[in-house]
């Protein structure tokens, strides 16, 4: 009889950034799949946080370590807000629990004003290469994967994902209590290590790691050690020993 090699590793579960998808993972995927089953969530149906999260949960597994990567960080927070217990431990990788200020609410407005009235042709030059370390902001291999991603998504979940306002959530931090894993990456243009530190101060059992020269996008970017650092964590934090 075929034993299945997944059968005592958790299932995990993968979200995106904005505009991004499953290929995000996709130069780690063959690492992570030897730490258990993968799931990928599509963040791009529902134009509120909380409605992604709801989504979310009623197509996951019944328990899961949680991975959440830039806007999918603050998805996976609205899920410990919502269903904590079903969550073996959670990784929340570039991100942040901070809420818009009012000039990043009226860009996201010019910005969704735009988009309704002209055909989406991707993200900007400019947003493409913030993304990344400024030694890779020509790198049109790394660029133009990034663009596919948001060209796949389109207009729609551009518009809703653009419209999902991110509220303050550093108090809930402090009901979480399973182990957490808080990646930030020296470079990263988009979510600062200050604001990673300060969701580690509110978690009682996260550790931290910092990934150097790096921008926002680790999982393209440093996927390698990324994978070494998700790996290790995992390890330590016994989810992937058999049940």
């Amino acid at each position: 009889m075929k034993m299945d090699a997944h059968a005592n590793l958790p299932e995990l579960l993968l979200l995106p950034g904005f505009m991004l998808d499953q290929t995000l993972w996709d130069d780690m995927r063959d690492g992570l799949e030897h730490m258990g089953r993968l799931h990928f969530a599509d963040l791009g149906q529902d134009d509120t946080i909380s409605a992604m999260a709801a989504r979310v949960l009623q197509q996951a597994p019944e328990s899961f370590v949680l991975i959440g990567f830039s806007m999918g960080g603050y998805v996976a927070q609205a899920i410990m807000q919502q269903e904590p217990q079903r969550v073996i431990a959670l990784a929340l990788l570039n991100t942040s629990a901070s809420q818009q200020d009012t000039r990043q609410i009226a860009g996201s407005r010019m910005h969704l004003e735009l988009a309704r009235q002209v055909p989406f042709k991707g993200l900007t030059r400019r947003a493409l290469a913030s993304s990344v370390h400024p030694d890779r902001a020509n790198d049109r291999i790394l660029l133009d994967r990034l663009q596919a991603m948001a060209l796949r998504n389109g207009k729609e979940v551009f518009i809703r994902q653009l419209s999902a306002l991110r509220s303050n959530g550093y108090t809930e931090l402090q009901k979480i209590h399973c182990p957490t894993l808080i990646v930030a990456s020296r470079n990263d243009q988009l979510s600062s290590i200050a604001e990673a530190q300060q969701m580690q101060a509110q978690i009682a059992a996260a550790q931290m790691v910092l990934i150097e020269n790096c921008g926002h996008m680790t999982p393209l970017e440093k996927p390698e050690e990324l994978l070494r650092i998700v790996s290790d964590w995992l390890h330590v934090s016994r989810v992937d020993k058999p049940v």
